[in-house]
């Protein structure tokens, strides 16, 4: 092979071959974005708290308010607190509140769980307004179980008592 071979034809651009070190830049950056996909997307529900604990009751019933399972929910409250129930209260949307265990306090026959409401507000010039406020659960314990016997306003659920 001659020299000249490997010279480009006159009026063709000599071709370029890329740099290594940008492809493996590119490469890791790829990498890393596919990685946090992944760990976005993949991130599930937080791990049950053990139902029999008050913790684990207000997880559930918390979770029950939010899915709008009414049914679901009132199966974690005394019959004091279904006797006490307002339905002419309107309770604000479910869908937009966020509840994070705060402690636990737990005795004998009672317990207190304090959880940290989180509420988003969508719209506004700047965007979506978010608070917070703390309150708390009683609960009571009937027999071997934990039942809810008053929950915060925001996570309050009454069931349709009226006759059709």
């Amino acid at each position: 092979m001659s020299p000249e071979a490997n010279e480009p034809e006159p009026g063709k651009p000599e071709p370029h071959r890329p740099d290594r070190t940008l492809l493996a830049i590119l490469a890791a950056i790829a990498v890393l974005v596919i990685v946090a996909l992944i760990v976005v997307f993949t991130r599930g529900q937080p791990a049950p708290v053990d139902e029999a604990t008050p913790a684990g009751v207000v997880q559930r019933y918390s979770a029950a308010v939010i899915a709008a399972d009414e049914a679901a929910a009132a199966a974690y409250l005394t019959e004091a607190a279904k006797a006490r129930c307002n339905s002419s209260f309107e309770r604000m949307a479910a869908d937009n509140l966020r509840v994070t265990l705060v402690s636990t306090t737990e005795r004998p026959a009672s317990a207190d769980v304090w959880v940290l409401i989180t509420v988003s507000e969508g719209g506004g010039p700047f965007g979506s307004a978010e608070y917070q406020m703390e309150d708390g659960f009683d609960l009571v314990k009937t027999g071997d179980k934990w039942l809810i016997d008053r929950a915060p306003w925001q996570l309050t659920v009454c069931q349709n008592t009226a006759v059709k």
